[in-house]
């Protein structure tokens, strides 16, 4: 609880249907006409975190909401810090019946700043006024220590942080945000700090500010400083007889106690060799006006070379640290946690309210975060060349407005069939149709925000578009949409597999090499997101593995790197082990990525296949490749041998997305890369090497192929639709 809002977290179980898929005994049965494996729809209890806040005027509503949703009668004690803890102590006792447990700020803080700095990938952001987004994110350091955290309350708290229970205070300052307000109100006799802070992103301050060009008569050349440097605040004042606005003398006062704390923050950062600052406190809160004067002052006093960071969610730190006080011999931090984007209400550009209502009801709440536990810890590929500069995503939407516009109408003009397919997907369901037209509406209103705050959840990419879709499915209890086509299509592909590998077999190596690649990118146009693809799918039923094959760009192809590939496989030595992540169902995996398995397994070279631990559009799950492989190894004795001589390996990747994010995979799939000794990664479809990955770089080496589906991209990579990707790249050494 602080001076105006108090932040609440807490922890809920939440039910979810998820898909499961599970073999049928076949033993004595004919099974040509059987479906290839049951589909049940089963209830699965995840743990959530929640972060609200509400407005210190609506406390009553607060307590109300914890006791008619979140006390039962084991709760002897809830924690709280913030100077609000003190204030609110009795109030809190009394109304809920509960002994209040006062946690230390400072630690709190921290606990807090270091649970999203390791869990929310774009939670820091510097700040950018004049350019076309305010926002520019970075991505997150593998290793998020040591960092310098400058918390701007009353006063300015100098911390530096050194591990997960390290810190120590190492300086401050008694002139901070109670200054401003303080001074402010003398000044203009306006009580409020948000007004404050509103008169003082109209004012002028160099009407009140003494600049260097005021003394000098322009720029001091010897000192190297700047005409329009502020030589002394409120320096005009000493000598002009007039009334000074009172918008330009609390601008005046925000850049002289900004250029304070940013001096201050720098000294300090040089002194303990640290260059991560981030900012928080009430003074930042998110106003830009605050960020703007703050990053000016660190960019100025560095000489560019410290950068003034901030975080998406810095006014929950403090109740994330007090949870997790009270949450330690669960453990949270064991475990990964990510962001719920249909849960999460994201970041709001404040000099634009207008377009983003607020929509603060009569609770005051007005923001909210979630986070889901992972059921797996996520890790690093430890293949990455460089995991503090690996960036997943190809095109930053928030920066190119282009492409932002025509992706977001893309998602706009897909979601009436995405909304149809959810609902027909559950066929016995009663309120499907409602359910499907609540999703529909959901991620239509995240697109129309998104529109005007692309920075909302971080950078805004066409992974963060599918996401957040997902996560918008899976909130309405709609899992996995495409799983009875799936099933459809792994069955008839099965069917087919013998024969393609007989017709494999009887070709010479070189002529093999060829049709095994261009089997892996007819496999890839099966892909139910892209729309020229299901549109083709839906009108016309027979289309199948041949028919892909001559809708592929002839060579030389768009991105071609084929004859290289050649060379190393016919040059050089069979490699020890090759990492697939695999794209779509049927054709894809079992037509396509399966044959190409069997050659390398016959080169002697062991594979580690890697599916999606979650449903996403049609891409296959690990759960489903496990039935298909065993339905393989059954007519194949090469892939059967190499499964019980555990040189063909299936794992799951921790991803339940059309994407790929190297730096948030599986820990165990990151153990057996390692305990394999990885020198080859096959990186497939538009998602994974195209959308993401197209320019990450790996220790070892890689090929990235896809077929372009969609036009628009088709002709930003300079192609057509149906253009191929065929990237082999050789780390250089």
């Amino acid at each position: 609880i602080g001076g105006s809002l108090t932040k609440l977290a807490y922890y809920s179980t939440v039910q979810h249907k998820v898909a499961r898929v599970r073999s049928f005994d076949h033993s004595g049965k004919d099974i040509e006409n059987e479906p290839l494996y049951e589909i049940s729809v089963q209830e699965e209890i995840t743990a959530r975190l929640h972060f609200i806040k509400f407005e210190n005027t609506y406390i009553e509503t607060c307590l109300d909401f914890i006791k008619d949703h979140l006390v039962n009668t084991e709760t002897k004690v809830i924690k709280a810090t913030g100077g609000g803890a003190y204030k609110f102590k009795d109030l809190i006792e009394k109304k809920l019946g509960l002994k209040v447990d006062k946690e230390d700020v400072m630690t709190c803080l921290i606990k807090g700043c270091n649970f999203v700095l390791r869990n929310i990938p774009h939670e820091v952001f510097a700040y950018q006024k004049d350019s076309d987004t305010e926002f520019r994110f970075q991505t997150n350091h593998p290793n998020i220590f040591p960092y310098l955290l400058v918390n701007i309350g009353s006063g300015v708290s100098i911390v530096k942080v050194e591990t997960e229970d390290k810190f120590e205070w190492i300086g401050g300052s008694s002139i901070g945000g109670g200054t401003f307000w303080g001074l402010g109100a003398l000044l203009t006799k306006t009580k409020k700090f948000d007004e404050l802070l509103q008169l003082a992103s109209k004012g002028q301050h160099t009407n009140v500010d003494m600049l260097v060009k005021d003394v000098y008569g322009g720029a001091c050349q010897t000192l190297g400083l700047s005409g329009n440097l502020i030589a002394s605040s409120f320096g005009k004042s000493t000598t002009a007889d007039k009334e000074f606005s009172k918008e330009d003398m609390a601008k005046s006062l925000l850049h002289m106690i900004s250029n304070d704390i940013g001096q201050l923050a720098c000294l300090y950062a040089k002194l303990h060799n640290l260059d991560k600052i981030y900012f928080g406190g009430f003074f930042i809160r998110g106003h830009p006006v605050t960020m703007r004067t703050i990053t000016y002052s660190i960019n100025f006093f560095s000489k560019g070379e410290v950068q003034a960071l901030f975080l998406r969610h810095e006014g929950y730190l403090g109740a994330i640290g007090a949870f997790l006080k009270g949450a330690e011999q669960d453990n949270p931090n064991q475990y990964s946690w990510g962001e719920n984007y249909a849960g999460s209400s994201g970041l709001m550009s404040s000099t634009s309210p207008d377009v983003y209502p607020m929509q603060r009801s009569r609770s005051g709440t007005f923001d909210m975060l979630e986070m889901d536990r992972l059921e797996r810890p996520l890790v690093n590929l430890p293949l990455l060349k460089d995991p503090s500069t690996y960036i997943p995503d190809t095109v930053d939407l928030t920066d190119d407005a282009m492409a932002r516009k025509y992706w977001l109408t893309c998602f706009e003009e897909a979601l009436d069939g995405v909304a149809k397919r959810a609902a027909a997907s559950q066929p016995d369901s009663t309120d499907a149709l409602e359910r499907a037209e609540k999703f529909r509406q959901k991620y239509w209103n995240k697109l129309q925000t998104l529109r005007q705050q692309p920075f909302a959840y971080g950078t805004l990419t066409v992974r963060s578009l599918l996401d957040t879709r997902e996560h918008c499915l899976n909130e309405f209890n709609f899992p996995d949409p495409y799983s009875k086509v799936k099933q459809k299509e792994n069955g008839i592909a099965l069917k087919c597999f013998q024969s393609v590998i007989e017709s494999l077999d009887s070709l010479g190596w070189e002529e093999r090499q060829f049709a095994l690649v261009k089997g892996l990118l007819a496999g890839n146009v099966f892909d139910w997101g892209a729309k020229a693809v299901s549109d083709v799918l839906e009108s016309e039923p027979q289309f199948g593995f041949e028919e892909a094959k001559s809708k592929l760009q002839e060579r030389p192809w768009l991105e071609d790197s084929y004859s290289q590939w050649l060379e190393r496989l016919k040059e050089g030595p069979p490699h020890k082990c090759a990492l697939i992540f695999a794209d779509n169902s049927g054709i894809d995996i079992i037509l396509g990525v399966f044959p190409f398995v069997r050659e390398l397994l016959s080169r002697g070279t062991e594979v580690i296949l890697a599916c999606n631990s979650g449903p996403a559009l049609n891409d296959v799950t690990y759960s489903e490749s496990l039935i298909v492989t065993e339905r393989i190894a059954a007519m194949d004795p090469v892939i059967q041998s190499a499964l019980r001589e555990e040189k063909l390996l299936l794992v799951q990747t921790g991803s339940s997305s059309p994407c790929l994010d190297l730096s948030r995979l599986d820990k165990g799939l990151a153990v057996l890369v390692r305990e394999r000794k990885t020198d080859l990664v096959i990186i497939e479809g538009m998602g994974r090497a195209i959308h993401t990955n197209y320019y990450a770089a790996l220790k070892c080496e890689s090929l990235k192929l896809a077929v372009i589906k969609n036009s628009w991209l088709a002709d930003r990579l300079g192609g057509k639709i149906f253009s191929v990707i065929f990237k082999y790249e050789v780390p250089c050494k």
